[in-house]
């Protein structure tokens, strides 16, 4: 999920089993150590009043694109990586293919996380399109058929910084947004309780100029598999908050709307000609139109804490106490464990002093208590294991 790029009354929590995952982690890629102490640190805290998705465990933990940290994003890996892991709810990208399905992918644009170019019978699919404002070249989802797709298989999205990830390279292929449900059901059933999705639609604005609008699938599909009501185990999210007013008239789940950096405009508003930036939709008057239409807001990690000059965390905003106000949970993304991808005052080299040897982990759990201090209801993770060992401590 990327843009151009408090607790309630106290009640007995319950335990997440990571069952096959604790007696494979070593098949997985993840140290035995650091998944199991997750396992027995987790505590699913108390469920707070409301709908369903208000008795979630607060914090949330969701996986960014399933374990995306130790396998290739938007994979069956991934996903049941995470849910191995004991994450709460799992994040899936869509994107429509030629023929009308939904695809999990970070972009249409499938260059990078697939092997499409080693296939020469595609070839003369590579194209150069507009994409909201940005020119890119290479290959779109919406030039190929579920059927063409699914030849292609999943590789790592930043091997130079997760190169072990690329071990992984070619064992999935992309996943239909169904073929997601059917195995949350099948899961479900066999943990007995329901698996939670985090479902984002991408650039609708500009598939629905194609002819291929994303909320009409998306609602049908939910309603197929019986998650459309206000109850019903999912988000589903979009930076477009047109998306979610459409959403809104299709189905009752619960809707998110993602915020990037505060100079940024919705695509959806740039094109009906909305003057109004993120930095308008996060005052009081914007949090309050959003309370309209969805139940939470995804903010930039930025809008919670902004950074210095020096890339250092300062003092929060008012936005978690703001959008709280208007009973809007606050779900924001994305922390990481690499160097690279932390704010500079927790970034360390690999003996623990400070450095910036960018894929090493830094202090991630220091990063943790001053994001989690601010009240959010959540966060987006790549590495779920150890957002649940930084959330138990916030519990304890």
């Amino acid at each position: 999920m990327t843009q151009v790029r408090q607790g309630g009354e106290s009640a007995p929590g319950r335990r997440t089993v990571l069952g096959a995952a604790v007696l494979s982690t070593a098949a997985l890629g993840v140290g035995a150590t650091t998944t199991q102490a997750a396992a027995s640190a987790l505590d699913d805290g108390p469920p707070r009043p409301g709908g369903s998705y208000r008795q979630l465990p607060v914090p949330t933990v969701i996986a960014h694109r399933g374990a995306s940290g130790y396998r290739p994003e938007h994979t069956m890996g991934a996903y049941q990586l995470a849910l191995d892991m004991g994450a709460h709810v799992i994040e899936q990208d869509l994107v429509p293919t030629k023929d009308g399905h939904l695809v999990c992918r970070h972009e249409n644009d499938i260059t990078g996380t697939t092997d499409v170019a080693e296939h020469p019978e595609f070839a003369g699919r590579k194209a150069t399109k507009t994409i909201d404002g940005t020119r890119l070249t290479g290959w779109f989802t919406e030039d190929f058929t579920l059927a063409e797709l699914k030849t292609l298989r999943a590789k790592e999205r930043i091997p130079g910084n997760r190169p072990d990830n690329s071990l992984y390279d070619g064992r999935w292929p992309i996943p239909s947004f169904e073929e997601v449900l059917r195995w949350a059901d099948k899961e479900g059933r066999r943990r007995d309780r329901p698996v939670w999705l985090h479902i984002e639609t991408k650039h609708p604005t500009y598939f629905r100029q194609l002819g291929l609008g994303l909320e009409e699938p998306l609602a049908r599909l939910l309603r197929r598999y019986r998650r459309d009501g206000r109850n019903a185990p999912v988000f589903v999210q979009s930076f477009e908050p047109d998306s979610m007013r459409r959403m809104a008239r299709l189905v009752s789940a619960p809707r998110v709307v993602l915020l990037s950096g505060p100079t940024s405009r919705p695509w959806d508003f740039t094109v009906a000609g909305d003057p109004r930036t993120v930095a308008d939709l996060v005052k009081p008057e914007g949090l309050k139109w959003i309370a309209t239409f969805a139940q939470g807001i995804g903010p930039t990690l930025d809008l919670v804490i902004p950074k210095d000059s020096g890339g250092r965390l300062g003092e929060p905003t008012t936005l978690v106490r703001d959008a709280h106000r208007q009973r809007l949970i606050v779900h924001p993304y994305t922390l990481r464990n690499e160097n690279s991808f932390l704010p500079a005052d927790f970034r360390r080299d690999r003996d623990g002093t400070p450095g910036i040897e960018p894929n090493a982990y830094g202090d991630v759990f220091g990063a943790y208590q001053r994001y989690l201090a601010t009240g959010i209801d959540g966060i987006f993770t790549d590495q779920p294991d150890t957002g649940l060992l930084a959330a138990a401590a916030v519990r304890r």
